[in-house]
């Protein structure tokens, strides 16, 4: 269905589905679902960028370091965390006025004339972690298109340290490169000095070849980030062109570190040798707000300094825009 033509350039179209949310404008169409509990469909200009529900991220995959420091043994909780997640409560805000769920039947109400300068949907999680805890993520979407994300963990005491922590964005095929400005290089919190500022394009989506796959690709300071991909899941032409199409993040009030690779942690944890790798399909992106140092300060197993350790008795709250590439 066409909405555009019900939407100008000033207003947000928002149609109350019996269990999703749908937000359209000129070039854009989004839905959040009430059951999967986040953001379902993410299309700028006509192509899909969600192949699954965004949700927060807990785990990296192991490292030699972990490994040696035996830190999967402390923090092990976090990778059923970063599995599995129930989503215990969704708020929504017209134009800064809260309303009630407009799940079915409350949406009878509405019409299919209903819009609005600004959408805000935040959906509460709630951990398995003994004991557990809380993380929140707001969507606010604006009249041009933007999405403004928010993300806030909320610290519990008695909870081992974080592996890192973010939002895990997997797109429905391979991306052919992406660009960003930030530091040079792979980086890490206690990696960073030999990072230089610029702006960088990295073809394709390399996996550093380890001889056990490990967390990589990790990109501290990061300001934007750009992400293209020249394929989609579509069975009919698609017109993606040789050049492809993107999809761009954007710092708000600080820089974020991010990782873009074709697999998942849970994907890369379970292989024991490149081999074991399953074939690239998709591109997993995930926008960090803290991130645990690399360690290996005199050997494989001395553990990180304290001060890139990532406590989760503490709350972690960042924010990012995400937007068209123009």
């Amino acid at each position: 269905m066409d909405y555009t033509n019900n939407v100008t350039a000033e207003k947000l179209q928002v149609v109350y589905g019996d269990m999703t949310l749908g937000v359209h404008g000129k070039g854009f169409e989004y839905l959040f679902s009430y059951q999967c509990g986040g953001m379902e469909s993410l299309v700028r200009n006509g192509k899909e960028w969600l192949y699954r529900t965004p949700k927060p991220a807990f785990w990296r995959a192991l490292t030699d370091n972990d490994r040696g420091s035996k830190f999967h043994l402390r923090s092990g909780m976090w990778l059923s965390a970063d599995m599995f997640i129930n989503c215990i409560g969704i708020k929504v805000w017209i134009d800064d006025v809260e309303i009630k769920l407009p799940a079915a039947p409350e949406n009878n109400k509405y019409t299919e004339k209903e819009s609005a300068d600004e959408i805000k949907i935040e959906f509460l999680y709630e951990t398995i972690t003994v004991p557990s805890t809380q993380v929140s993520v707001a969507y606010v979407v604006e009249a041009d298109g933007g999405i403004l994300v928010r993300v806030h963990y909320y610290g519990k005491s008695g909870l081992p340290e974080l592996p890192v922590f973010g939002l895990r964005f997997i797109m429905p095929t391979k991306a052919v490169s992406y660009r960003y400005e930030g530091l040079s290089g792979e980086t890490y919190p206690d990696r960073m000095a030999g990072g230089e500022e610029g702006v960088f394009e990295i073809e394709g989506l390399p996996v550093t070849r380890y001889l056990v796959p490990q967390d990589c690709g990790v990109h501290m300071e990061t300001k934007w980030l750009e992400v293209y991909r020249n394929t989609t899941l579509s069975n009919v032409k698609d017109g993606c062109g040789k050049d492809g199409f993107g999809l761009r993040f954007e710092m708000e009030e600080k820089p974020f570190a991010f990782s873009c690779l074709p697999y998942t942690a849970e994907e890369l944890e379970n292989a024991t040798h490149q081999e074991e790798l399953p074939p690239a399909r998709r591109t997993v992106v995930s926008i960090l707000g803290a991130v645990r140092g690399v360690g290996g300060i005199d050997s494989w197993g001395a553990d990180v300094k304290a001060v890139y350790h990532i406590s989760a008795e503490e709350d972690i709250c960042y924010d990012f825009r995400i937007v068209g590439v123009s």
